[in-house]
């Protein structure tokens, strides 16, 4: 982006490795040197004492030409005579500071009061705003920095963060330290309450200690008296457990190391407690992980990954694997909306009365670091202060307590000072002032127009993540929070009013100037296949009508067809002939965009995506979640992305549908015992008399590579596996969707799966989970026959090499039976009879020499130059296959294709049992409901359309694109379309292009036993796993 040194045009997103060289000092005086403020905090936090700058670092900067001014506080841990000793100016106002530093928000009074600066730009502040996760108390404060394109900018130290993705500027250390000595100090104090005089009552609170030195000398003392004397033997032992990792921990493990402290595993909790061997003169602790209380709802093992892809399928058991058999809880794991919490409100009540079984002195106290109300400790109510530290909670019912200033009979102590850090002022501001220097410089180099160099590219780019506005305006991943702040400047006056109808994403500009501040977003697209015409139709429309300053990049190794896509947006869309393995050339590109769509190959997804973690940026696919994709999952959460993937037709659209569906049908009291899927792309009926009912819109390669893989699914009650190799001969004869259509079916991937992607319930409380795919009768017969050939083959052995298509059939069929030169089937008899041998049934040879025939695959079948190229070289027999598939059995002008999405879900009462012993289609509250819904597209044979499969594949990842660019789905990891803040809204989008699901509903058993019925093998060997 241009930056305009000398004109009043105002910028907003830097990009540093473009103005190393770009000087704007010459706009300003250099009689007025650039000037850093540090704010005092605001009167009414008592206790923030905090500095965001050391005396040493002020004398740094002063001595390298900064003017620093300090607005005098008698509060701070540093007084105003240290900061004059070290060369600033104490003052009672910041309004000449070019930068003002803070640690808490700055009270919007105190904001609004402060004179406007320029410098050329506007001023900038630095604190922990607590509004990036749309805090409705900071509202008001973050509208006030977008009332204009003159307001400073806003950089939030919580988002500062490092290539690890974990934040850099933080006191998290300090709190986990402050965390073990104020939990220490309370639970000895209630331990009082029950007759136990602990030598942890002599524990000065965290704030009286001048430095962490002294607060960990007076933590060894009490340690020392530990050894010599040990704990109060009626008490039992002093079990501490921990949980959670990363900085919090590591302040606490720190601390705890000051004690006599033994570790243990949850496993020996029982044993030690019992033990009366067990040695008092020792601190036992347990940091607790998540594999030793966490578990699948299901009953199998915790996995890491799996918990964050699938945090719902898991619950804790804390309450009865750790929590019965400890003195302490000092809780610094972290929380979100949708995992487990740690204990919930009804396993408080469990916890407790288990604890008292154990001992009186078990499980009284929490410390609870993470300060997350009602999260990951539910029975969190609310956090506590310096001042008064502590509170308890009991419970009065399965899902309710109560709180009190005393102990009451079944209760537990909870502490949670949300300021943990201002405790050790001193050493907190030491440690935080050497972490933010670095960016700091950097901030003022930019800001002074100074060129940036080396490490200070990194720095700057890192700011550039952690502002929250600029300019007047949102940085992009934060423009979710305009609606919100827009409401809080709304509710204003009625001048203020006119200013927001008039504006954009500033929220005080004038009707001029609307248009000018309009962000410039930019998508950036891999590939230009036939999914590419209309997903860019679709952006290029939401341009054309609601946002004219959406630019987009096509990406593609066929500059010529990418060319040919964009032709006649030109002004909109700019084409880039790229190497996706060339990391610098993909990695530009994905740096200067605000979201990537890939419709690459799947195997070049994974690429993709490591450049999207470089550069903070969103992705969407619509392939399925690779295992290499999933392990992305962690990273980024941790960059606050979504790697949004299965956003096409299948997987994608039927995700959206299936779980509207099935999330209407639960709140209309249902419950789902079975859900069958279909789904399949097809040549329109009048269109499909052809070699396999056949014709392709897409990549033949991948329904041959379909055909091969396992499958693994449920069907009235049974389990069963079907190996890749077997699928075709296993097919569904009949599936009966609608009149009109002959159609067949085959089993698609892992359906097991789903039930907990559905969030359908337990697996043993399915009749049916099932997933397929659709095709006209005669598909699975004849696509074997080719397999028996040896036209599906793929492996290295098989490679062949070909002069003429005819030559085909004899190579591939001369590896499958063994006879390695192919001329043996020169003659239609000798090729009749092999072909015998391969697939052992008359009547299909009959029939796949009439196949091989339309496809040219028989000697003088088609001229030569009616036929695609032959590639030169030894490939599989798929590769060539799949070739000539996609030459002889394209779509013709006038010819439409179809896609057909069908899901069928039988239900019963949720308040009924399942039960499989009872007649089909029936439970004990009677008749089972079918629910259908039902979706067929055709394609559009105009010369500007596009056929059903790219449409129903582009425009739900389009849609997708727009809505994360627009803040509309916050959801974050590598995650499918089935959360409900990202199918709701793009089933309208699709609903608004005419893609409509039509639901039905009857009483009845639905497909599944007629499915079952139909098919011989089954009722002969019902295979199960």
């Amino acid at each position: 982006m241009l930056i305009y040194c000398r004109s009043r045009i105002y910028y907003f997103e830097l990009n540093t490795r473009h103005i190393a060289g770009c000087r704007l000092a010459s706009t300003f005086s250099s009689a007025k040197p650039f000037a850093v403020g540090l704010r005092r905090e605001d009167s009414a936090r008592l206790w923030e004492r905090r500095a965001p700058l050391t005396p040493d670092a002020v004398s740094t900067l002063v001595g390298r030409g900064v003017q620093v001014l300090v607005q005098s506080c008698n509060r701070r841990i540093f007084s105003d005579k240290d900061y004059a000793s070290a060369g600033a100016r104490i003052v009672s106002t910041l309004d000449p500071a070019h930068l003002i530093l803070g640690i808490k928000e700055i009270p919007l009074t105190e904001l609004e009061h402060l004179s406007s600066l320029h410098y050329p730009r506007p001023r900038t502040h630095l604190m922990f705003s607590h509004t990036h996760k749309g805090q409705p108390y900071n509202m008001p404060l973050l509208a006030h920095f977008l009332q204009s394109k003159d307001s400073p900018r806003l950089i939030d130290y919580e988002n500062i963060i490092g290539d690890d993705g974990k934040r850099t500027v933080a006191f998290g250390f300090f709190a986990g330290a402050a965390g073990i000595i104020e939990g220490l100090g309370a639970a000895a104090l209630d331990l009082l309450h029950i007759g136990f005089a602990s030598p942890f009552l002599n524990i000065p609170r965290a704030y009286v200690h001048k430095d962490l030195a002294s607060a960990k000398a007076s933590l060894r003392a009490v340690g020392e008296q530990v050894s010599a004397h040990g704990t109060p033997e009626a008490a039992g032992p002093l079990v501490i457990a921990v949980t959670g990792n990363g900085n919090v921990i590591q302040g606490a493990m720190d601390m705890l190391k000051e004690l006599p402290v033994e570790f243990v595993q949850p496993r020996q909790l029982p044993v030690l407690v019992a033990d009366p061997a067990t040695d008092l003169k020792k601190v036992y602790v347990v940091h607790a992980q998540p594999s030793s209380y966490l578990f699948r709802k299901d009953g199998g093992a915790y996995d890491r990954q799996d918990y964050y892809d699938r945090p719902s399928e898991y619950y804790s058991r804390f309450y009865e694997t750790i929590a019965p058999y400890v003195s302490l809880l000092v809780n610094g794991a972290g929380w979100q909306p949708g995992f487990p919490p740690l204990m919930s409100n009804q396993q408080l009540g469990l916890a407790l009365r288990n604890a008292k079984l154990v001992g009186r002195a078990r499980f009284r106290s929490i410390s609870d670091i993470s300060c997350d109300v009602n999260g990951g400790i539910e029975f969190l109510t609310r956090v506590t202060t310096v001042d008064d530290p502590f509170y308890y909670v009991s419970p009065i019912s399965s899902s309710s307590v109560e709180t009190s200033a005393k102990p009451l009979r079944q209760s537990i102590q909870m502490v949670a000072v949300d300021i943990l850090p201002t405790t050790l002022p001193l050493d907190a501001s030491r440690h935080f002032s050497s972490r933010l220097e670095p960016y700091l410089w950097t901030l003022i180099k930019q800001m002074k127009g100074e060129a940036l160099r080396g490490d200070d590219i990194a720095y700057s780019e890192a700011l550039s993540k952690a502002t929250i506005v600029q300019g007047g305006r949102l940085a992009k991943q934060h423009e979710w929070l305009y609606n919100r702040a827009r409401e809080q400047r709304r509710a204003t006056t009625p001048t203020e009013q006119a200013h927001l109808l008039s504006s954009d994403m500033s929220l005080g500009t004038t009707p001029k100037s609307s248009s000018f501040l309009r962000p410039k977003k930019r998508i950036l697209l891999f590939g230009s296949g036939m999914v590419a015409k209309p997903f860019l139709q679709t952006i290029w429309d939401h341009i054309e009508h609601k946002d004219s300053a959406l630019k987009v990049v096509v990406a593609s190794n066929n500059i010529i067809e990418a060319e040919a896509l964009v032709n006649g947006h030109e002004a909109t869309t700019t084409v880039v002939e790229i190497d996706v393995n060339n990391e610098v050339n993909a990695g530009r590109l994905v740096e200067s965009a605000d979201i990537v769509a890939s419709l690459l190959p799947a195997s070049l997804h994974v690429r993709i995506a490591e450049y999207c973690l470089k550069y903070r940026k969103h992705l969407v696919t619509a392939s399925y979640i690779s295992p290499a994709m999933k392990d992305l999952n962690e990273r980024a959460i941790g960059f606050d992305l979504l790697f949004l993937n299965e956003i096409g037709l299948d997987p994608g659209l039927d995700h959206l549908s299936a779980m509207e569906l099935r999330n209407k049908l639960e709140a209309e009291g249902r419950k789902v015992i079975s859900f069958i899927s279909w789904c399949g792309g097809l040549p329109a009926p009048e269109d499909s008399n052809v070699p396999l009912g056949m014709k392709f819109s897409w990549s033949p390669r991948a329904l041959l590579s379909a055909v091969l893989n396992d499958a693994h699914f449920k069907m009235s009650n049974k389990v069963h596996f079907v190996p890749g190799k077997e699928l075709l001969s296993r097919y569904f004869p009949d599936v009966n969707i609608a009149r009109g259509f002959a159609l067949e079916g085959l089993a698609n991937r892992d359906s097991l799966s789903y039930a907990e992607a559905y969030d359908l319930g337990s697996l043993d409380d399915l009749e049916t989970v099932f997933r397929g795919t659709l095709r006209y009768k005669g598909f699975s017969r004849m696509l074997q026959s080719f397999k028996n050939i040896g036209l599906l083959s793929v492996s290295g052995e098989s490679e062949i090499q070909i002069e003429n298509w005819s030559d085909l059939v004899p190579a591939a069929l001369g590896k499958t039976l063994g006879m390695p030169n192919p001329s043996v089937f020169s003659s239609l008899e000798s090729l009749r009879s092999g072909l015998e041998d391969a697939i052992s049934d008359a009547q299909s040879v009959e029939s796949t020499l009439a196949a091989m025939s339309e496809l040219s695959l028989l000697r003088n079948s088609a001229p030569p130059r009616e036929l695609p190229v032959i590639p030169r070289g030894s490939y599989s027999p798929m590769e060539l296959f799949a070739t000539l598939l996609s030459h002889k059995l394209r779509y013709h002008p006038g010819e439409r294709d179809m896609v057909i999405l069908n899901h069928e879900l039988v239900t019963i009462p949720s308040t009924a049992r399942f039960d499989p012993t009872l007649a089909h289609g029936t439970s004990h509250s009677g008749p089972h409901q079918v629910h259908t819904s039902t979706l067929v597209a055709y394609g559009d044979t105009s010369p500007d359309g596009s056929s059903a499969m790219a449409r129903t594949v582009g425009l739900p990842l389009a849609f997708a694109a727009l809505r994360i660019l627009n803040g509309d789905i916050r959801v974050r990891g590598v995650r499918a379309p089935v959360d409900e803040e990202i199918y709701k809204v793009l089933l309208e989008d699709l609903r608004g292009e005419g893609m409509i699901m039509k639901e039905g509903r009857v009483e009845g058993a639905g497909m599944g036993q007629e499915l079952v019925d139909g098919l011989e093998w089954m009722k002969a060997s019902q295979v199960a796993t």
